[in-house]
Parts: structure tokens; sequence; C-alpha cells
């Protein structure tokens, strides 16, 4: 299967922070790589260097076979691109925010007009289509944002962390959506700090930290790797929670998690149910009311903890503090070039 992305030994540096590290991948034409990681582990450095926002440091990468700095005008017109910060006009509609981005793309008056009325259907935006941007909710934005993307019908689309932000039913809307591109043969990159959005949309899974892919598989492949299950205990008291710790750290094969404000314990074991039985029992000794309990497999969560042994994607500190999500390093990269 032929490779519509390709990267070699990616490095690009701000100043004194390395945020790509020698990074390679490879998504084959009509499938989805989503890449994983906390904010400041390369994922937004990724998709700029490979847009050609940024030009790296070290390393090459071609896009739908072109070269991302040597055919960098002609790649343009070949890709699509959502980041973070949708990139519309508040001022204009959501019809004429479409048919503009048509326009620039040379589409003509008329095919740009046709264009964003089949756009605005397809994102179910047509009665707000003729309404200014500026009293759109955050999940038509979004939506708006990803219709622009696609106003050229581009072979291989980026997207930054689209459904950061959305609420639980925006968020599906939004990964319908994606699906049906991908099913119509788009080649799909895609970044996000939501281990659910991975197991759902991607075909493969590349875990990043510090620059550098750890991990790459499926999401069976590698959830396999953790190995095991998890107990997961939520309980009646938070006072109950540092007993339940304590009662329950000796049958854990590995970092048993709290969750306070969830009131959620959840231990790996090796033998699910023959630990679960055991687990209740001792908990009932020392009189911690459990509300709820069960078994279940390692999730991305797991997966992430384990390769890293660092706090959960979304967990870092102010992403504001990190080149790497920091829309402002970009902007002075392109004014220097």
């Amino acid at each position: 299967m032929t490779n519509a992305i390709v990267a070699e030994g990616l490095v690009k540096k701000y100043g004194p922070v390395t945020a790509l590290d020698g990074l390679s991948l490879a998504v084959p034409q009509g499938t989805v790589l989503a890449l994983l990681g906390p904010n400041g582990a390369g994922k937004t450095t990724t998709v700029r260097v490979l847009t050609t926002l940024l030009s790296p440091d070290a390393g090459r990468a071609e896009v739908a076979g072109c070269d991302v700095v040597k055919d960098a005008r002609r790649l343009r017109s070949l890709i699509g691109l959502s980041g973070q910060y949708a990139a519309v006009d508040e001022h204009l509609t959501g019809a004429e925010n479409l048919e503009m981005i048509g326009r620039l793309y040379h589409l003509g008056a008329k095919r740009s007009r046709e264009r964003a009325r089949e756009l605005l259907e397809r994102f179910e935006l047509t009665e707000a289509g003729d309404r200014p941007v500026q009293g759109y909710s955050g999940g038509m934005r979004r939506r708006i944002d990803l219709a622009g993307a696609l106003v050229a019908d581009p072979p291989v689309l980026f997207l930054d962390e689209p459904t950061t932000g959305l609420d639980p039913r925006a968020r599906n809307r939004l990964w319908d959506v994606i699906s049906e591109l991908v099913s119509g043969g788009t080649t799909l990159l895609l970044t996000t700090q939501y281990m659910e959005e991975a197991d759902r949309l991607a075909d493969q899974i590349m875990v990043v930290d510090h620059g550098r892919a750890i991990a790459q598989g499926t999401a069976d492949q590698l959830k396999d790797r953790v190995g095991g299950s998890r107990l997961e205990f939520t309980l009646g008291a938070a006072a109950d929670l540092d007993t339940a710790r304590e009662t329950l750290a000796w049958m854990a094969t590995g970092a048993l998690r709290t969750e306070p404000d969830a009131l959620r314990v959840t231990v790996p074991v090796t033998d699910g149910p023959t630990a679960l039985r055991e687990a209740l029992g001792r908990l009932a000794d020392q009189r911690v009311t459990v509300r709820d309990a069960g078994v279940r497999r390692p999730t991305l969560d797991d997966v992430y903890l384990t390769l890293t042994g660092n706090a959960l994607p979304g967990a870092s500190a102010d992403p504001g503090s990190d080149p790497d999500s920091d829309p402002a390093a970009a902007t002075a990269e392109e004014a220097a070039r």
C-alpha cells in the first residue's frame, strides 16, 4: 500500500527546547494515524512541519508525493488542515467563510458557492449558514472550521485536536463526519489527547513523548503490551480512599491509581475474576463501602501510563508555557521565513 504521508528523522527546535527529536512516521493512503500524547509532546509541531507551516531543522517528509520543503506551494493545494483554534472570520457568515476559501483555492465564484452549500448541509449547518460566525456555538465553530478544510476536497487531511473543548454530543457528531471522510478514501493524520478518540478513529496509534515516538500499533496491540486486567472500584465515601489503597496494594501488579473526584480506585491485576472476589472480601472486612465494582481490559490510558510513567494526556502543565502548544511560536517562525 502506498504511503500518503512519510516523515524520516524530523528534528525541530525552539531555542533550547527540542520539540521534535528524530520523529519518523508513515501513513498509508486511506488510513488514519493518531498521534497521542500530552501537551508539549511534539504533536502540533509535527502537523506544522507536514503542512508546510514550519521547516524542519533536520530530516525530511513527503505528503501526497510532495516534499514539504521543496514542493511546499504545490502541496498546499493537496491538503486540508483544521487546527486547535477555529480559523474563521467571525464577521462573515458560515457560507461566506466557505465561499472565500473556495475562491482562494481558485474554484471560481459559482463552484465556491455550490461547495459551500454542500458542506453546510453535510455538517448540519444549513440553517446557520447565513448567520455571522460570531454567533456560533463552540461545536458549530469546530464544524465550520473542519468544513473549511474540506472545501478543495483534499486527499490528505490534518486535524490537530479537532474536538478539544466540545461536549460529548458535538464530539460524537464530528467523529461520525471524520469516519465518513476516511471511508471515502481520505488519508488522515489526527492529533489528540483523548484516548477514546484515538481508539474510535485510528487504524494506527503512535504514542509521542518529548518529540519521540515511544510506541506504535493498533489500539488492541498497544493494550496487549500492558497485559492483565484492571479492577475498578467506586467507593461510597472519600474517607475510604486511603483505606482502600492500603487494602488493595498487595495485589497490584503495577501502579494503583486513585481518582478522588470520582471516588474511584483502579488496580492492575493478573487474574481479574479471582482477584475481584478476594478484593471485595478484604474491603468488606475493612468496612469500606463499595458502590460499584468490575473487571475491565487495559485502556489506552493504562498504555500511556505504563509507557511513560507520566500523568495522563491533558494533565500536563499550562500549555501556554510550551512551544508545541503555543500558536505564537508558529507565527514567529513563519514570519522569519
